[in-house]
């Protein structure tokens, strides 16, 4: 079975079971709404991705770690997503939950699906509790305070920002929850991890400042110039489109050297180098062949 698969299914599972009856009716449906079209799913890619390079001896727990994951992250995307936040109204090319579901059910929504993340780890537990223990924990400290997503978005309230801290934890927490959880799951120290995970977060967010300034919303599925529009720094005010590119991938190259040893090891760095074509923004490639053709 493929990651892809894999993950669906781990998902999709979790999803049936918050949805058991008797529930109520409209936030079992909002929870399936929100995971609903499931989106690139990069991180638990990642996750699995790492797993499978430290031998991926205990699949059934990192498919659990994956589907975790991703909760957290959908959870965080309709938070972000509320009034109080960016006040989005598109998400994934259709209504952000709160349009479609109201405020209420929307945070109840965001809540629920974190909730449900542990509990996915907790009904593994039995099969390694040592590496559970340790994934739950890597993915609390990537969640919360003082190094995770609730931090990236807290530094948003704040008068002067520490522009490293605010992206390591907006966008990179959870990718190095993605290498550190993956490595756990297959028996392997967390803390080497860290710098891989740490840096495909660092280009990451290069490349989402780059989709905010080069697509529309249609394209992109969700509201564009959100960066200008909030005052944001960013990768393409300080260093324009091309040298915003260069930097993705000089930061992608640096991944490459930082994976650690492990009998996967030739797989992730050919992981990371397609991620380079991924993230480089269509619009961007186009003009260059068309550059070229021309010269």
């Amino acid at each position: 079975m493929g990651f892809s698969s894999r993950i669906d299914s781990a998902i999709s599972s979790a999803i049936r079971a918050g949805q058991a009856a008797p529930s109520p009716g409209k936030l079992a449906s909002a929870l399936h709404y929100t995971v609903t079209p499931g989106g690139a799913r990069i991180r638990p890619t990642i996750l699995l991705s790492v797993a499978a390079a430290c031998g991926d001896d205990r699949p059934e727990l990192a498919d659990a770690a994956a589907a975790a994951l991703e909760l957290m992250h959908c959870a965080s995307l309709v938070h972000d997503d509320l009034p109080c936040f960016d006040d989005a109204d598109t998400r994934r090319g259709k209504p952000s939950v709160h349009r479609a579901f109201g405020e209420p059910l929307a945070v109840l929504t965001g809540d629920s699906l974190i909730i449900m993340a542990f509990e996915i780890l907790a009904r593994v537990a039995h099969l390694d509790p040592a590496r559970a223990a340790q994934i739950m924990l890597v993915l609390t400290q990537r969640s919360g305070m003082p190094n995770g997503i609730c931090a990236g978005q807290g530094w948003e309230s704040e008068q002067i920002i520490d522009l490293s801290a605010y992206h390591r934890a907006k966008t990179g927490a959870l990718f190095i929850a993605a290498t550190q959880m993956g490595a756990v799951a297959a028996g392997q120290d967390a803390e080497p991890w860290e710098e891989l995970g740490a840096r495909i977060g660092e280009a990451f967010q290069v490349a989402d400042d780059l989709r905010d300034a080069l697509y529309d919303e249609e394209t992109l599925g969700k509201p564009v110039g959100q960066d200008d529009l909030h005052g944001r720094p960013n990768a393409v005010t300080e260093l324009g489109i091309d040298g915003a590119i260069g930097r993705m991938r000089d930061i992608l190259s640096g991944a490459i050297s930082s994976i650690p040893k492990c009998p996967g090891e030739a797989m992730l760095a050919k992981m990371v180098t397609a991620q380079a074509e991924v993230l480089t923004p269509i619009k961007w490639r186009q003009a260059q062949a068309a550059k070229i053709a021309g010269e």
